[in-house]
């Protein structure tokens, strides 16, 4: 614990601004992703390249926000001062929100590595969707204001939290392009079925 307190210095007040960079930083890709949602059939490939690219974004503040509980629960002073966050955030909506991403995800790629765009996996990659959108949308509304704030301060080491958001970026990008044929197929697939390829 030491060791990394002295890689990533600021304690806990950088832990909360990475938290709140990487949580700028996917909301306007979650926004994409939304966007594409209004015509999927068409704009499949670029759902499924931008949920890729997400990933380890999404492992960047998972492991942020884990941090900061595993250091609160350890009894670390400067995150026990901090405190927790809200009984009904931390017991209900965390937990909702952790699950039903992970479930969200996990299907995604699922259905990209079997190619897939029909059946029960499609069912409960939308089911999760239901879930996690509901979850989220407490999340936004209960953490956005503070997060600006946050963005705000002078914390020690904020290139280095800058950096690593940038890395998960740069990360998502590598792997959403390394899965772009698997995409083309899953597109032209769903393309086909409703007579838009000519082949």
């Amino acid at each position: 614990m030491r060791k990394l307190g002295r890689l990533f210095p600021g304690g806990s007040g950088a832990n909360e601004q990475l938290t709140a960079i990487v949580a700028m930083l996917l909301l306007p890709l979650f926004a994409v992703e939304g966007v594409t949602l209004l015509n999927l059939r068409s704009l499949l490939g670029v759902h499924a390249f931008v949920g890729i690219l997400l990933i380890p974004i999404i492992a960047m503040k998972l492991a942020s926000t884990s941090w900061r509980m595993l250091r609160y629960y350890r009894g670390s002073e400067e995150y026990v001062l901090r405190g927790p966050p809200h009984l009904v955030l931390r017991m209900v909506v965390a937990p909702v929100l952790i699950a039903s991403t992970i479930l969200l995800f996990g299907t995604g790629v699922w259905l990209l590595a079997v190619d897939q765009t029909e059946g029960t996996l499609v069912g409960l990659h939308k089911a999760s969707f239901v879930v996690w959108a509901g979850a989220f949308g407490l999340h936004v509304l209960s953490r956005a204001v503070p997060a600006v704030r946050v963005l705000r301060r002078r914390v020690p080491g904020l290139a280095l939290r800058v950096g690593l958001a940038t890395l998960s970026l740069v990360a998502g990008l590598s792997v959403a392009t390394m899965t772009l044929p698997a995409m083309d197929h899953l597109q032209d697939n769903v393309s086909g079925q409703v007579g838009v390829d000519s082949d």
